[in-house]
């Protein structure tokens, strides 16, 4: 197992396991790493210092900053609180989201907050049509690291 440094397309910083360098590799291809902060599939390897032990039997010392996956400013946890409260209180509907924002528009299925995947064609319709939609500054609905 190794442990990578990861940075997010908005600078986020947080730390993963993976099994090798060839595991980070395969699941970066299918963008399935994920911010743990904003959910942005864009990341890559930071730079890291690597955890030299003190001695044979000594550990790595351990580290007395903030966990790298905290948010580091007002405005990154005022987005971590969003994200958890449309977690929270809407269902996912994953790539079905236009045509159920659309049923729920119409009256053909229940009222409810959802949350989900839609193509930017899809979505520009569904704002020329009249339904209430907005996009969300962050992705859901995919596991994060």
């Amino acid at each position: 197992m190794i442990k990578f440094t990861l940075k997010c397309a908005e600078g986020h910083r947080f730390e993963s396991w993976f099994q090798d360098s060839a595991a980070f590799d395969k699941l970066d291809a299918a963008g399935m790493i994920a911010c743990s902060v904003c959910g942005d599939a864009q990341v890559e390897k930071a730079i890291m210092a690597p955890a030299v032990s003190a001695g044979r039997k000594g550990a790595a010392p351990a580290r007395e900053d903030a966990p790298l996956s905290a948010p580091a400013s007002p405005a990154e946890q005022a987005l971590a609180e969003l994200r958890r409260r449309v977690e929270r209180e809407s269902e996912y509907v994953g790539m079905s989201f236009a045509q159920e924002a659309r049923d729920i528009h119409e009256g053909a299925a229940p009222e409810r907050a959802i949350h989900g995947e839609a193509r930017a064609e899809d979505a520009k319709k569904l704002i020329e049509d009249g339904v209430p939609v907005a996009p969300l500054p962050f992705r859901l609905g995919r596991k994060s690291n």
